[in-house]
């Protein structure tokens, strides 16, 4: 599709994030299934729903435009969500993981916030105030969803995947090795 106007490019964009939409709808149940974090599951749970009701919405922009949202593959997010994949395959401490899923998580918020600012502003710029409207409203949820991450992050999961870690010098001092550390030996303190 030729670019020619800004239509087309509101177009482009609705199709874009219509395709992140449904790929995270794919990955949020294996991201379910990993975190072990009750919170952290169901945030997730609850954000499934929420994305699903994201893409239906980009359906209703695409029905009131006559057109499919459909057909277009959203690189950015692929990428992102085989970073989050990568975090589920390494294995490791349960918190650690969880730590990482939270991370991969706010990167996949982070990309779909410029994304829906952006469309939300074509929308605007067209005159499209109905869109402009549904845009919006999934903005403020996935800004919602950023701000529930990091709490969740801050107030539980980084202290837990923290708390069996210690950082213990190389011999050379050039980088830091992580070892565990047993529940019966004293926190290290510098």
């Amino acid at each position: 599709m030729s670019l020619e106007s800004l239509q087309d490019l509101y177009l482009d964009q609705i199709r874009d994030l219509y395709s992140a939409e449904r790929q995270i709808i794919d990955a949020l149940p294996k991201m379910v299934d990993t975190a072990s974090h009750s919170q952290l599951r169901d945030g997730f749970s609850r954000h499934l729903e929420q994305t699903r009701q994201h893409a239906k919405r980009l359906e209703e922009i695409g029905e009131r435009m006559q057109v499919k949202v459909s057909g277009k593959k959203c690189k950015g997010m692929e990428g992102l969500l085989e970073e989050g994949k990568e975090i589920i395959d390494e294995g490791g401490d349960p918190s650690v993981i969880d730590a990482g899923l939270i991370a991969a998580a706010q990167r996949v918020e982070h990309y779909e916030i410029a994304a829906y600012g952006c469309a939300r502003t074509y929308a605007e710029a067209l005159g499209l105030d109905d869109d402009v409207s549904l845009l919006q409203q999934t903005l403020d949820e996935e800004a919602a969803t950023d701000k529930k991450l990091t709490s969740l992050a801050t107030s539980v999961v980084n202290a837990d995947a923290q708390r069996n870690i210690t950082i213990e010098p190389d011999a050379d001092r050039s980088s830091a090795r992580r070892s565990p550390r047993r529940s019966d030996e004293p926190e290290a303190r510098p």
